[in-house]
């Protein structure tokens, strides 16, 4: 009897190591050793990627168009203990992109991910209205950029055998915000784009995935929520009755760099509360 009580015991403690191990419980440092890049890093849900990506154990290379909001971020993530550098970097700028991926070669050897999170949105009102240079700006950061800044990376993630990008959409994508026509089609496209550069990169183990928050409460998003009764309109469209926070985009985009993810490639990951979304 004792004898079957320590095989019992025995197996109870094995099954419970499985299970832990399978839930992640147990795992530490998921990323531990790999060289990210984060554009448009120094706040809202850039921010938030960056600091999770780090804590789960990444080398992070930080980016904004400005040096002062550089050096804040950086202050504010090394205080925390974690492996973070940054440069300037305005991502429609070959010269910028340039530096910010020889900042990460110059600084760690090499690229394991990438995360465009770059945006613009200098205009509201009716697509009709929309001037030919507003367009231009519009597709120029929030599309072009990021097909440009993967093109970028990708030679050096092959040296490493592979990588994970990461595109940083919106659920506008599939559900429109009013006003905002031509940011929402710049969305919609990288839906496409993920899914061409997936199917293109496949070959060279580079995995290419996307993001879709729904309304997170960010600096950038603010004019959607800072109206109360605007705010509450929109949380009555959603299953979760709040606004999301930049965080509870973070830890989506960590698994999707991380092997936990290493069958994924091509989709879209909708964060959004349970807002509708189709395309």
């Amino acid at each position: 009897m004792h004898k079957a009580r320590v095989l019992l015991g025995g197996c109870t403690r094995t099954w419970k190591a499985v299970r832990m191990a399978s839930s992640g419980v147990t795992r530490r440092d998921p990323l531990a050793n790999k060289v990210a890049i984060v554009t448009a890093s120094t706040d809202g849900i850039g921010l938030a990627i960056a600091r999770r990506l780090a804590q789960d154990g990444a080398h992070v290379v930080i980016s904004s168009r400005k040096q002062q909001n550089v050096d804040r971020a950086l202050a504010a993530l090394q205080a925390e203990g974690l492996s973070v550098t940054g440069t300037v970097c305005h991502v429609g700028k070959a010269e910028d992109r340039e530096r910010l991926v020889a900042t990460a070669l110059n600084l760690h050897g090499g690229i394991d991910i990438l995360v465009s999170n770059a945006a613009v949105n200098p205009f509201f009102g009716k697509l009709m209205d929309v001037t030919e240079e507003v367009w231009d700006k519009i597709l120029d950061i929030n599309v072009k950029a990021m097909a440009l800044m993967t093109k970028a990376v990708v030679p050096e993630m092959e040296k490493r055998g592979g990588g994970s990008v990461v595109i940083v959409a919106s659920i506008a994508a599939f559900n429109p915000f009013s006003g905002l026509g031509p940011y929402n089609v710049s969305k919609t496209a990288l839906v496409g784009l993920t899914k061409n550069l997936a199917l293109e990169l496949a070959a060279q183990n580079i995995r290419v995935n996307c993001l879709a928050p729904g309304l997170i409460k960010t600096s950038f998003s603010k004019a959607l929520w800072e109206d109360k009764a605007q705010e509450e309109n929109i949380i009555q469209t959603l299953r979760i009755r709040r606004l999301g926070k930049p965080e509870e985009c973070a830890g989506i985009v960590s698994f999707l760099c991380s092997e936990d993810a290493s069958y994924i490639t091509g989709e879209t990951v909708v964060v959004a509360g349970g807002a509708p979304s189709r395309l």
